[in-house]
């Protein structure tokens, strides 16, 4: 079960409205970056959330992959966006396609600033 889970929190993003508060919008963008970068989409699933008091409800969009997953929570009110991208090395080294998706999810919203991790999953094999 290697594997590389990545993460980013990304702040004040300045991308237009629509890619933090339009699921069809962004959950088509997401699984066009899943493809762009050669992983495998086998499910999907993108949902928008009310409004409240502070504006124009988030999204969370999930793209279900051959290799894992990529999750995406957007809050527009805080124009702040959480992603996720998790890939199993099991039939093969995707550690430079997730590392691609990252890249291209940050870029999609632009932040002023980012918090990203890195973690290997998984036991080395012996």
């Amino acid at each position: 079960m290697k594997g590389l889970h990545l993460t980013a929190d990304l702040y004040r993003c300045r991308c237009d409205e629509a890619w933090l508060t339009d699921p069809q919008k962004l959950g088509a963008w997401c699984v066009a970056a899943v493809q762009a970068v050669g992983l495998q989409a086998v499910n999907q699933l993108f949902h928008a959330f009310p409004a409240t008091a502070k504006g124009k409800g988030g999204v969370t969009a999930t793209v279900l992959l051959a290799e894992s997953h990529v999750c995406l929570h957007t809050w527009p009110e805080e124009k702040a966006v959480t992603c996720d991208v998790y890939v199993c090395n099991f039939s093969g080294d995707h550690t430079a396609k997730a590392r691609g998706l990252m890249f291209a999810l940050v870029n999609r919203f632009q932040p002023e600033w980012t918090e990203q991790r890195s973690l290997d999953r998984g036991e080395e094999e012996a």
